[in-house]
């Protein structure tokens, strides 16, 4: 007697989700993340600790003067992208100076 098992060619799975092979995963990512033209994407912290102030500024005083950024919702949370960010400060640093 045969198991059904066998005619449908089963073969046990490991846990867990399989990745599909157009999708990068593992260091792929990352160095995708580097690569791209927007760079790693930053919170509000990681951007004050790149321009050296506080969150309170970023909030206050760079988002007024056109740090760009991408808010999820109208009360959501505010993203950066790190080379867009560098791009505004080098822009803003051409132009002679101070941030109002």
């Amino acid at each position: 007697m045969t198991n059904g098992n066998d005619f449908l060619d089963f073969r046990p799975s490991g846990l867990g989700q399989s990745y599909p092979q157009h999708c990068p995963h593992g260091e792929e990512t990352e160095s995708a993340a580097f690569s791209a033209p927007l760079g790693e994407p930053l919170s509000i912290h990681e951007v004050a600790c790149l321009i050296g102030c506080s969150s309170w500024t970023v909030r206050h005083r760079y988002l007024r003067a056109g740090l760009p950024h991408l808010r999820l919702a109208p009360q959501g949370k505010l993203i950066f992208y790190r080379n867009q960010v560098i791009h505004w400060l080098l822009t803003e640093q051409q132009k002679g100076g101070t941030i109002t």
